[in-house]
């Protein structure tokens, strides 16, 4: 266990943990910012632990990557349920997908159940972007960040327009399923079958 925000990263890398309980208010680097560097190179599960009970905090923790915030004071028993829950969701995600779902980078190309999806190179990248992290919800700010490296101006209908199309073409393989939701003022988040 650490007691402080600057190894974390580090211990990350070397021990691969199943899930990380990340305090929100740690020294040397706060939880925010080390889930931000987590991040960059994992999708291991994260639950944030705070005291702050600002609805913002908790979406800017979510925004960064977490996938559960729970505010202190709470009970090790509640920590332990979400704990495990989490834990069943993403290895049953993972199962999931693999069965249904084949992402090609190389040559851009995503098949679901043997299908080929007809996909631009934005759709493309849209939905590899949501698919490397199944739960985790993405901002239209961090989406045209990730789709459009040129760094062109694109407005967030640009953003909503595509999804549309990618969740049409979903369709096509996997009628009467959703795979990629909308989450209200936040972004966008997939969720396999």
């Amino acid at each position: 266990m650490l007691h402080e925000g600057t190894g974390v990263a580090d211990f990350v890398k070397a021990h691969s943990p199943s899930i990380i309980l990340l305090d929100l208010m740690l020294p040397g680097k706060d939880g925010l910012e080390v889930c931000k560097e987590i991040r960059q190179f994992s999708n291991v599960p994260i639950m944030m632990l705070t005291a702050k009970v600002e609805e913002i905090d908790r979406l800017l923790g979510l925004e960064l990557g977490a996938d559960d915030y729970i505010c202190k004071p709470y009970s090790p028993r509640e920590v332990v349920a979400r704990v495990k829950a989490i834990l069943r969701r993403t290895t049953t995600m993972e199962q999931n997908s693999t069965q249904v779902i084949e992402v090609d980078e190389p040559s851009l190309k995503v098949k679901i159940k043997e299908l080929d999806l007809d996909l631009t190179v934005v759709e493309f990248q849209l939905f590899s972007m949501l698919y490397s992290e199944p739960g985790r919800i993405f901002s239209r700010d961090q989406i045209m960040s990730q789709v459009y490296s040129d760094y062109r101006v694109v407005s967030d209908r640009t953003i909503d327009s595509h999804v549309k199309k990618l969740r049409k073409k979903i369709q096509q393989a996997l009628p009467d399923t959703e795979l990629i939701f909308s989450v209200y003022g936040a972004g966008y988040k997939f969720e396999p079958l």
